[in-house]
């Protein structure tokens, strides 16, 4: 299997980075091909302007969407960005890796995301009618693949529990695993996830290695997030509401878009 991992921290002397060392290993001493975009590494450019759509007229205005999607069209985007692009074409696995800074990921890896994701790649793809809004959320350029997150963070797990602070971390990455994974149509494993990272001994860090060890080992056979297909029948169109005989009358939350939830 050939896999992309995405790294988003800023020092290569950090558990992160260990841990990503770690998954690596475990995935290229079971066979798989392993490529690494170390964002901070590479010097990623983050921000969405100008300079990203070269054959943008000087006079003309931006829209983003619009000028995403006629250099996509044209390969007329920056070499960076059709770089990963073809990474992610290549890969049948992603793997983004990342702390979890004030309740999502680093700007560094939103950035990668916004740029990479381009108007007739990532979104704007497929038919759009009455019956069929758009190959996304369980359909696109990228269905077929699967796709987990690597999530380090300083609070407890308690935090992230149903009755903790936080908020669920299912709750807190569903975001990230709905909207930037299972929309270009991934499937999405569950995430991996270490707690209390900030006060790891070494036998802490080796329990938490160990256990990603298993997660690298299982990425082939891991069951995805039952997520809903978009266009499979559960979400009215053109509305994208999920049907009313899905659901018990007055439920919501994140879990709705599961199959398991209906």
């Amino acid at each position: 299997m050939k896999i992309l991992l995405v790294f988003a921290h800023p020092e290569p002397k950090s558990l992160a980075a260990s841990l990503r060392d770690t998954a690596i290993a475990e995935l290229e001493a079971s066979g798989h091909e392993v490529r690494v975009s170390d964002l901070y590494a590479m010097g990623w450019k983050s921000e969405v302007d100008r300079l990203d759509f070269p054959a943008l007229a000087p006079e003309e205005r931006l829209t983003v969407a619009a000028a995403s999607g006629q250099g996509f069209a044209a390969r007329a985007l920056t070499d960076d960005v059709k770089a990963e692009q073809d990474k992610l074409l290549w890969a049948d696995t992603l793997i983004l890796q990342f702390p979890l800074w004030w309740y999502s990921m680093p700007a560094i890896l939103k950035g990668w995301v916004d740029r990479v994701y381009a108007f007739g790649f990532a979104y704007g793809v497929g038919e759009h009618s009455d019956r069929h809004w758009g190959d996304r959320f369980g359909e696109g350029t990228l269905a077929g693949k699967r796709a987990m997150l690597i999530v380090t963070t300083g609070g407890w797990e308690e935090h992230y529990s149903a009755r903790g602070i936080n908020g669920p971390i299912d709750d807190l990455l569903f975001p990230i695993n709905h909207g930037i994974l299972y929309y270009p149509g991934y499937d999405v494993l569950p995430p991996f996830v270490a707690y209390r990272v900030d006060r790891l001994d070494a036998e802490g860090f080796e329990a938490v290695a160990s256990a990603l060890r298993d997660r690298m080992r299982s990425l082939e056979t891991t069951e995805p997030i039952p997520f809903r297909r978009q266009n499979g029948g559960d979400y009215l169109i053109p509305s994208l509401e999920l049907s009313p005989d899905l659901a018990a009358p007055g439920a919501a939350g994140f879990a709705l878009h599961q199959r398991s939830s209906g």
